[in-house]
């Protein structure tokens, strides 16, 4: 997408930038920020309060089921704004949580609006508004994950340390209702109509040489189980990393400040990675280069557990970006590549729920494993095994792939 092409389209990148910058509030290392003020106020052990989480996410995951095909059904303008009131909401409530089972269900509607359906409206708009440049419409949308990550942690720790966690909450929720809500509306005044077919507010055209499959014929497809492993590696991976960002720093005796420093680092290698992502999507499609982002993610646990320096979070963090660059770009075209797009919302809401009950199952069982007296350092080597083992099974599972684009 050159120059030209990015400006006649910025208005629907920017919106899908939007929606993923604002998912921000319900992702892992966001909402980790508050893991120890979190268990202090409320008296949760680190399985305890790993466990409220995995709730809160499963929950969201099954809830995003049914939710995803409305991406299907309904403009994305008003679906995104509904979104990000749901959003707000949660993190206003965030900031009145006084027990348990009220944290349990704020944890619920950060996932679900956050994590879940933001992110998946925004990369379900660029799937079907784009074809022949899809790749690289992912990739820009999706920069919104990585400007959040260079952004916002900085900001948390020292909004924590100024006026106290539940009015740092409390802002957020204030910022999430005002702004962004205003400036999704401004931005889609208009849905993009893609370069073939029908405008994607109602049933778009397939495209002529595609097959579109429907939800429940994916779902009979082998092929879709097959790419789990890979698909669902990373995201419990990272997530387990982020959540457990405290007990981490703990382990390796540094501090919080310097992990929540070097986020910016993560964001820069993911923009690289998932702009580069993006060129390789439109020339040689995703299925190809799926085997590649498992690599880096298992190479930088490799020097997490090895080298004991503070200095080394740097690697660890470029690798994590270099790896969560790759997925997001590629898993934001794989599934319109593969299956279509008049069923997209549907089909991605189930991939997106999947992936992330990959995430609540993390912080749950590695907060479990914390409990038992089971070493963090034990679980992270078991973890680099997995990344390695799952590049060499999808590059075997990318070699059957072009089978189903070409049924």
């Amino acid at each position: 997408m050159v120059v030209s092409d990015i400006r006649s389209e910025a208005r629907w990148l920017s919106s899908g930038f939007l929606l993923t910058l604002c998912s921000s509030f319900g992702q892992t290392y966001f909402i980790a920020l508050f893991a120890g003020h979190l268990k202090a106020d409320l008296a949760l052990s680190d399985g305890q309060f790993g466990g409220l989480y995995t709730i809160g996410t499963l929950g969201s995951a099954a809830m995003l089921i049914w939710a995803g095909k409305l991406a299907d059904r309904f403009p994305i303008r008003w679906l995104g704004v509904g979104v990000m009131a749901g959003l707000a909401a949660t993190a206003l409530g965030m900031s009145f949580v006084e027990s348990a089972w009220s944290l349990g269900l704020a944890l619920f509607g950060l996932r679900f609006f956050g994590q879940g359906m933001m992110g998946h409206v925004a990369m379900t708009a660029m799937g079907r508004w784009f074809n022949r440049k899809r790749g690289r419409a992912v990739a820009i949308a999706g920069l919104g994950f990585p400007a959040g990550e260079a952004l916002f942690p900085l900001i948390v720790v020292a909004a924590i340390g100024l006026v106290g966690w539940r009015m740092t909450w409390l802002a957020a929720g204030i910022l999430l209702a005002t702004v962004p809500i205003f400036v999704l509306i401004f931005l889609l005044k208009r849905e993009r109509v893609p370069t073939r077919g029908r405008a994607a507010t109602g049933r778009p055209d397939p495209l002529p040489s595609q097959r579109q499959w429907t939800r429940s014929e994916v779902l009979r497809c082998p092929l879709f189980y097959a790419l789990m492993p890979g698909l669902l590696g990373p995201p419990f991976i990272q997530t387990g990393i982020f959540f457990n960002q405290v007990a981490i720093v703990e382990w390796r005796g540094w501090d919080l400040a310097w992990f929540a420093a070097s986020f910016p680092i993560l964001a820069g290698a993911n923009v690289l990675t998932a702009l580069g992502a993006g060129w390789l999507v439109d020339r040689v499609g995703a299925r190809r280069i799926l085997p590649l982002f498992q690599i880096p993610l298992g190479l930088s646990i490799v020097l997490l557990v090895l080298v004991p320096e503070p200095y080394i979070l740097l690697a660890v963090m470029a690798l994590i970006g270099v790896s969560h660059g790759g997925a997001s770009t590629i898993q934001g075209a794989v599934w319109a590549e593969l299956f279509g797009i008049r069923h997209l919302g549907a089909i991605r809401g189930v991939a997106t729920a999947v992936m992330i009950c990959a995430t609540a199952l993390s912080p749950g069982l590695m907060g479990v494993l914390i409990d038992a007296g089971i070493a963090l350092e034990g679980q992270l080597i078991a973890m680099a095994a997995y990344c390695f083992a799952a590049a060499v099974w999808m590059t075997a599972v990318s070699m059957r792939l072009s089978r189903v684009v070409a049924a």
